[in-house]
């Protein structure tokens, strides 16, 4: 995400080195784990979303709130979030969602081992299933916390790596498994934002499916303002409302006199479940 939100040139650089709602019961594909249990129906909303590091003021999402965006991604935590979130409480969960406001839960879990970062939570091949697993524990309280309910999903950020180093590989998608797993008991929906050149593309193309995620997050900064036409995998892949496309970053804009950066969205896929 644009430290958690780095520079678009520092992600570069990280590269280099290494709308309307509907209800759904779509992106369970991969979602082995969730057969057993009754699920809350799925909500989904189909329009443009921003992310931004900091949630912003009731003010300002009040100013924003023009109809240009739906929905707004939020950091819940994970020890690698990158900014304050003195604005983010249930109070203003509950505020922001009455105003008509589509939240996006996304969660900064541990990151690879071959990644060229200064990041405090870093996954080895021998703590990536047991990091997964409390990463996930963590996730859906601080979820829960927010008021931001059972049924809802949790995007795991996972920032660029080196996918074919496949040790390294393997320790990412060891633990994107066990945390999906364990949200999934705790009646979580999993979601996955990733780079289409080596994150996203790790998910989307693992042999096994197993407990991966049933909704995809791409970033591929192209500035197009779509989920199909630039869908880099495979076309039947992460389908029914299972998709997301950060397009553009690090856009400076201003609504209703308040100015935010921001990075921009195409969302077709599950949001929060807040009411």
């Amino acid at each position: 995400m644009a430290e958690h939100r780095q520079s678009k040139k520092r992600r570069y650089i990280t590269w280099a080195a290494a709308g309307a709602v509907v209800v759904a019961g779509a992106g369970i594909a991969a979602q082995t784990s969730m057969a057993a249990t009754a699920w809350p129906a799925q909500k989904t909303f189909t329009g443009r979303a921003f992310d931004t590091c900091t949630a912003p003021s009731l003010s300002a999402m009040k100013a924003w709130n023009t109809g240009y965006y739906g929905a707004a991604a939020v950091y819940i935590g994970g020890k690698n979030r990158g900014c304050a979130q003195p604005n983010l409480t249930a109070s203003w969960v509950k505020s922001v969602s009455s105003m008509g406001w589509k939240l996006i839960p996304l969660y900064v879990g541990a990151q690879p081992p071959c990644q060229k970062s200064a990041n405090p939570e870093r996954l080895t091949a021998a703590t990536a299933a047991s990091l997964g697993t409390s990463d996930a524990k963590d996730a859906v309280a601080k979820s829960a916390a927010l008021g931001i309910k059972a049924g809802s999903p949790v995007y795991l950020d996972m920032e660029p790596y080196d996918i074919t180093d496949k040790a390294c590989n393997n320790a990412v998608l060891t633990y994107v498994r066990a945390f999906d797993k364990e949200l999934r008991a705790k009646t979580y929906r999993a979601g996955f934002y990733g780079f289409t050149s080596s994150s996203a593309k790790a998910i989307a193309t693992a042999t096994d499916k197993t407990d991966l995620p049933g909704n995809l997050w791409y970033a591929l900064w192209d500035g197009k303002d779509t989920t199909t036409t630039d869908w880099p995998f495979g076309k039947t892949q992460f389908t029914d409302h299972s998709r997301a496309h950060q397009y553009m970053v690090n856009s400076k804009e201003t609504r209703g006199g308040y100015t935010l950066t921001v990075d921009r969205d195409a969302w077709d896929a599950p949001v929060a479940i807040t009411g």
